[in-house]
């Protein structure tokens, strides 16, 4: 059980890393210091529903059509493969640097509306969360809730890491050169995750 534990809380961090557009607006929220545990609690409830609906409906899928398990973990590796060499292409070309928007403070409920929207409606979500999680979880038969738990557990103590230590991150994300290495850590990440599931198939 530990062992499941552990390694969902070590594949939901490393799957949680890869920067988009729901980690760009924590780190905004975070910097500007607006509603940033309402926020974190959001975004990390939404991906333990999440993983919790990818555990317990994976199996049910895969009950019913066992080839599909391999189909989809190799479809995932591929999305790997394909984020990853993206993240390396971003490492080298991207001119980005965090510029936390201005204006005035928007309301709580405008605010989580947004956040809610960019973790509901990213199709990479259900991907990372429902199911490559959702594969994995089936390698630890009888503990799938505690991979569950873990991969939960990295969500929440990546959210609020984020949100609350973006106000320190502010001189260094001001910076094209840090996103660069971020891209590039993301990358490499990436590829190790997809390399382990291969070399676990």
């Amino acid at each position: 059980m530990t062992g499941a534990f552990f390694t969902g809380l070590g594949v939901g961090a490393s799957l949680i890393l890869a920067i988009g557009s729901q980690n760009a607006f924590v780190l905004r929220q975070g910097i500007r210091g607006e509603h940033v545990n309402s926020v974190c609690f959001t975004c990390a409830l939404s991906d333990a529903l999440l993983i919790t609906l990818g555990v317990t409906g994976f199996q049910a899928i895969v009950s019913l059509a066992a080839w599909l398990e391999p189909v989809l973990l190799y479809f995932g590796t591929a999305f790997l493969v394909t984020y990853g060499a993206m993240s390396l292409r971003s490492a080298m070309v991207s001119t980005e640097t965090l510029a936390p928007s201005g204006g005035g403070t928007a309301g709580l409920g405008a605010t989580l509306g947004v956040c809610l929207a960019m973790t509901w409606l990213n199709p990479h979500v259900y991907l990372d969360t429902v199911f490559l999680l959702g594969a994995v979880s089936t390698r630890f038969p009888g503990s799938e809730m505690v991979f569950a738990m873990g991969a939960a557990t990295a969500s929440f103590l990546f959210f609020f890491s984020l949100g609350h230590g973006a106000s320190l991150l502010r001189p260094v994300f001001a910076r094209a050169n840090a996103w660069r290495i971020l891209d590039a850590l993301v990358g490499l990440v990436m590829w190790a995750i997809a390399l382990k599931l291969l070399l676990s198939a």
